[in-house]
């Protein structure tokens, strides 16, 4: 019961940090529409978002693999949604950017830390961290909607409103972080020894993952657009598709934790990238109101795979876990907004349509990439002790003999966990 708590309060908060990067796309038919922007110009807005934030990625990922700090989980919240609810209020363009980058290294400072200890608090489970990725799918989602409702009758002076979900989540962290501070007496935890790190195959994988990235970044940034200038399309239209883009990936997160407890991962990822390209040749191509079907299909097929990807970086490099998934879950995920303003220069020099079209290789890559990738071998459990403070030991500090057998790799730094009995 107390790990499924921790568990779903972590997913409740992931999905307010996450609600601030679908915001970003979100206010992009906005910005549009108040301000003129074209589209070079506005996919700049998304670039602003994600290019710091993919610098600050590994970093955050290296210091977490150092130090535990799970005080970032709540500060890097509140960072996020403040980022957001100051884009709106001045018409220049330079502190718009401003803004939204200073939301992006919020957003970019909370993966590392919240994926090291949602896998502790879930004991490794693939299902655990398909939940945790679930709460991020659900923020997702719910950003046009918030958006919309706070914004489509009014005008963008409105965002400071939306630093409300912030302050939710920042509040549910805090007795996350006490539960893992203070375990129950007596209970036992898994605990993964260090394996040997595989590091061409979690490059590899990294290039599946940026893939990816280019895809979904490419259509949630313009697929609100695309659908309005559809026939018949409407402001609408271009909600709702954005809406479903976002909705199928919290299909997709459990499913891609369900179908890896009976299938190894890699070949889940296969096939999920196989369907995915078809998927996105319908988004782009598909008369009428199948094309909405399609974009289920698309966040469906792009979503299983993400949940999994974090823990395939984390096995390949188990010395390295928050590096792995500060890549994992961070830096490949926002390296996708750099190509934005290549599709925006290219719709502006041609159509929205067939600057989309190359997007549908990007799964193609995916799918290829993964075919030379192995399935890690599982980790072996040894001897359970009382799991640790959540902040973990001064990495100086010596090691009790009691404390020989460290936790999960993502819940200590390299150097104490190289101090084993």
């Amino acid at each position: 019961m107390r790990k499924n708590t921790s568990i779903s309060l972590l997913a409740v908060g992931h999905a307010c940090v996450d609600i601030y990067q679908g915001a970003v796309a979100a206010l992009i038919p906005y910005f549009v529409a108040e301000r003129d922007y074209t589209y070079a110009v506005v996919s700049g807005v998304v670039l602003a978002a994600t290019l710091l934030s993919s610098v600050a990625q590994p970093v955050f990922g290296a210091l977490t693999d150092r130090w535990a700090m799970p005080w970032l989980l709540p500060v890097s919240t509140l960072l996020g949604g403040v980022g957001i609810a100051l884009s709106g209020l001045s018409g220049s363009y330079g502190l718009t950017l401003l803004c939204v980058a200073v939301s992006g290294i919020g957003v970019a400072a909370y993966h590392p830390e919240s994926a090291r200890v949602a896998r502790l608090a879930g004991g490794g489970s693939h299902s655990a961290m398909g939940w945790f990725s679930l709460g991020g799918n659900i923020g997702f989602a719910s950003a046009p909607l918030m958006v919309s409702a706070v914004i489509g009758h009014g005008s963008l002076r409105w965002t400071p409103v939306l630093v409300l979900p912030a302050l939710a989540g920042a509040a549910l962290c805090v007795p996350v972080l006490r539960m893992l501070a203070r375990p129950e007496p007596g209970t036992p935890a898994a605990r993964v020894p260090k394996g040997a790190d595989d590091v061409a195959s979690f490059i590899r994988l990294s290039l599946a993952v940026v893939c990816r990235s280019v895809v979904f970044t490419g259509l949630s940034t313009f697929i609100a657009l695309h659908a309005q200038q559809r026939p018949h399309g409407s402001a609408t239209a271009g909600t709702v598709a954005l809406f479903l883009l976002f909705l199928g990936g919290a299909v997709g997160s459990v499913l891609g934790g369900a179908l890896a407890n009976r299938y190894d991962r890699v070949r889940v990822c296969r096939w999920s990238y196989l369907l995915s390209v078809a998927a996105v040749t319908g988004v782009i191509h598909a008369p009428g109101p199948a094309m909405f079907l399609f974009v289920i299909l698309t966040s469906v097929g792009l979503y299983v795979p993400f949940s999994l990807q974090v823990t395939l970086g984390q096995d390949y490099l188990p010395s390295r876990v928050g590096t792995a998934s500060g890549v994992t879950l961070g830096l490949t995920v926002s390296v996708g907004g750099l190509a934005s303003p290549l599709l925006g220069h290219l719709a502006d020099a041609t159509s929205l349509k067939t600057a989309l079209t190359p997007l549908i290789a990007m799964p193609a890559l995916s799918w290829l990439l993964f075919r030379a990738l192995p399935e890690p071998a599982a980790p072996r459990p040894r001897a359970a002790v009382p799991a640790p403070d959540a902040a973990g030991p001064e990495p100086d500090a010596p090691v009790p003999e009691s404390d020989a057998v460290v936790p999960e790799p993502d819940a200590a730094g390299p150097r104490s966990a190289r101090r084993d009995a």
